[in-house]
């Protein structure tokens, strides 16, 4: 494993280019073929989340994300216009962080692209977003950070599809006062193909992370080698963040409003803005 992951990174640092002040970057396309996106339509909704990531972190888009149009020579011999982007370090990493986890090669991306600076530079700027993009924010590090439990829970026993329903079970209902996922689909009046996760707001959004996150930690640390052992942890680690919420007398989660629109929609919408707005923003460098 050590060597695959040795030649994978080499490949990472094969196609990446410098410019003639030294700069590091890294074509889209290139990118695409090594993180093994066959269809560009495909890895170019990866890139539009991306962008709004890094928009929501801060930092100018076009900073990071340069558009370039290429030509290319196409079978009959004649050349045709293609998208590209030149890409920075930082809006690599945005990439492989949006980029499918089901994918070994982009675990191993995420590794190769880390900015310690990420969680930093998102507490810095997170409090200036509005409630959506803040939804947006915390949305996408729960996908993270799931995928990293879902690999605990596998590691701890928890094999089987219902083994992994009855563990998610294990943390809603700690955190939620007994309420299953069921429960708190149907109290939030979704429809059967809805998800509970993107139609809550911040506020229940980062109760879950904490859940989550504290969770996989606490499977890693004690070592769990049990499904039995591991749905319990779920539970009281879950449990003992609701009892922090009830000491300090905020609403919990159940209680909360479930916001109109799903994390789909705001992320449609913030993407089509990001890209109304693209003249505007070129306009202003």
């Amino acid at each position: 494993m050590a060597r695959l992951e040795a030649e994978e990174y080499k490949t990472f640092e094969e196609i990446k280019q410098t410019d003639e002040s030294g700069n590091e970057y890294w074509f889209a396309r290139d990118l695409q073929d090594v993180l093994l996106y066959t269809e560009w339509r495909n890895f170019s909704k990866v890139i539009d989340k991306s962008m709004l990531a890094c928009k929501n972190s801060g930092f100018r888009v076009y900073d990071h994300f340069v558009d370039l149009n290429k030509m290319v020579i196409i079978g009959s011999g004649a050349e045709k216009s293609i998208t590209d982007y030149k890409l920075t370090r930082y809006a690599c990493y945005l990439i492989v962080q949006n980029g499918d986890p089901r994918k070994e090669i982009i675990a191993l991306g995420q590794t190769y692209f880390a900015i310690q600076t990420r969680r930093q530079e998102l507490a810095d700027t997170f409090n200036q977003l509005d409630e959506n993009n803040k939804r947006l924010v915390v949305r996408g590090n729960i996908r993270q950070w799931n995928q990293l439990l879902a690999e605990a829970a596998h590691n701890a026993g928890v094999i089987t599809d219902e083994e992994f329903g009855i563990f998610q079970n294990a943390g809603y209902m700690g955190l939620y006062g007994g309420l299953t996922v069921a429960d708190i689909h149907g109290r939030k009046k979704l429809k059967e193909q809805e998800k509970i996760l993107d139609f809550m707001g911040s506020t229940e959004l980062i109760a879950n992370l904490f859940r989550i996150s504290q969770t996989e930690e606490k499977l890693k640390i004690d070592k769990t080698s049990t499904a039995v052992a591991a749905n319990e942890t779920h539970y009281k680690i879950a449990e003992k963040i609701r009892i922090a919420m009830i000491d300090m007398g905020t609403t919990l989660p159940e209680n909360l409003p479930t916001p109109d629109k799903s994390i789909h929609t705001i992320e449609r919408e913030e993407i089509k803005k990001l890209k109304d707005s693209k003249i505007k923003l070129m306009l202003d460098e």
